[in-house]
């Protein structure tokens, strides 16, 4: 049974298998000829740093990614079209025709926090079977935690208010659809995009653009069709002329039982305590305001004070805010003397000058807390986990086997998220620009 039909959702994924670099099967072709491919290996997948001014990161994508492992295989077409352009030897392609991911997955759960240094992925198999996926891994795991990690400040801007993801049309088609799903796991509550409602089933919202009104002869036609079709709860778009004079006919039109109002340009600050009061003298309290109009977590958190009640975000939203990359990387850390499975692991790590120093070995994780349970430190080791650490390892076992043993509704993902935020100290909600909140001591023998 494929992933999707696992959790109930109505689209299975492709094949995977050539979202990788060329390197990589040229890799395993050199290492099935030179005798390593069998060795066992252990990757991992950490960042060196979090975004500049970044106080926490956000791990999403976990469950992208067990279905692409999943669907890393070679189909004849693709294989076909390796023969056809030289990409690799028969003897790997026959390989690559037998591919399945056999080894073992672990990482810190979706949802969860993670800072420098903190093995958020280990993949561990064979070099060759595990050297395949490091691509797809990084691409998927890279763009979902840059939105989640953007998805997690507005709504610490937003202050419990709704979110709304609508940036689809300002990324490509399929990013979109990712990026719905890494914005629910940070913290939006619904996505214009029904691709990802379909696929996901995240909760889908919308009713008009100003294209909408400027069909129409007159605003108040637009507003008339608009609630004969869609009820009096619906949400009238105000800002196509005259602010006053929309609300003042939203009202009229849809009477108290009017849903939502929505302003998508001007002094959003200033026309909500407008719309507001005009609402409130208008009968319709009850009528909430949505504001969109290139929105991130700093004008969300300018608008704490004014009477909004929901707020869409799209493009700042969809490229991280600023950050659309979080630049993991994904090491070899271990592997053995030998393909005899009983040759215990090697540490091995790039030696290098400079910002990419890496740490060798096969590594655990711990989160630190202090006495009232308020984390303190991302405790990273090699070895055995001290026994006052134990209990509060990060990492769960995702794959066995090459048999995935992980999978979870995205709700427990955002669930996990909101629950390890309010574990960091304060100063993790600070928008403003700052070091980790948790600085990473390493436990190295």
């Amino acid at each position: 049974m494929n992933a999707a039909a696992t959790l109930g959702l109505p689209v299975a994924v492709p094949s995977t298998a050539l979202f990788t670099d060329h390197y990589e099967l040229t890799m395993v072709q050199a290492a099935l000829r030179g005798g390593t491919a069998d060795r066992r290996s252990v990757f991992e997948v950490f960042t060196r740093r979090l975004p500049e001014g970044r106080r926490y990161g956000v791990v999403a994508g976990t469950g992208r990614v067990l279905d692409a492992v999943a669907n890393f295989r070679f189909e004849d077409d693709q294989l076909a079209f390796l023969r056809a352009h030289r990409v690799v030897d028969e003897p790997t392609l026959a390989w690559l025709a037998d591919y399945r991911f056999g080894g073992d997955i672990s990482g810190y759960p979706e949802g969860e926090v993670y800072f420098p240094g903190s093995p958020i992925l280990r993949v561990e198999g064979t070099f060759a079977e595990c050297v395949l996926l490091e691509t797809v891994v990084l691409s998927i795991l890279n763009h979902d935690s840059a939105v989640a990690a953007a998805a997690s400040r507005m709504a610490v801007a937003a202050r419990g208010r709704t979110l709304v993801e609508m940036g689809a049309r300002r990324t490509h088609e399929l990013a979109a659809v990712a990026a719905a799903r890494a914005a629910y796991v940070g913290g939006f509550d619904a996505t214009s995009d029904l691709a990802a409602g379909y696929r996901y089933g995240i909760p889908t919202v919308g009713t008009s653009a100003h294209a909408f009104t400027l069909v129409h002869d007159s605003e108040r036609d637009a507003f008339t069709a608009q609630v004969d079709s869609l009820g009096r709860g619906t949400t009238l778009l105000v800002d196509t002329y005259d602010v006053t004079e929309a609300v003042r006919a939203a009202v009229e039109i849809a009477g108290p039982e009017l849903g939502a109002v929505r302003i998508d340009s001007g002094d959003l600050l200033l026309l909500a305590h407008r719309v507001r009061q005009q609402l409130d003298e208008l009968g319709a309290r009850d009528a909430r305001i949505v504001v969109t109009s290139d929105l991130d977590e700093y004008a969300i958190a300018s608008l704490a004070a004014a009477p909004v009640d929901a707020y869409g975000v799209g493009t700042q939203l969809v490229t991280g805010s600023g950050h659309p990359t979080c630049s993991m990387v994904y090491k070899l850390v271990a592997r053995a003397a030998s393909a005899d499975r009983a040759a215990p692991l090697v540490p091995v790590a790039k030696k290098s000058m400079g910002a990419k120093l890496s740490i060798a070995g096969a590594k655990w994780a711990a989160r630190r807390q202090d006495a009232e349970g308020v984390a303190e430190a991302e405790v990273v080791g090699t070895g055995e986990v001290p026994a006052e650490l134990a209990g509060q390892e990060l990492s769960v076992e995702l794959v066995r086997g090459g048999e995935i043993v992980a999978r979870e509704p995205l709700q427990a993902a955002r669930e996990r998220h909101r629950a390890a935020r309010a574990a960091l100290p304060l100063s993790a909600t600070q928008l403003s620009r700052g070091e980790p909140v948790l600085p990473t001591r390493y436990l190295v023998p």
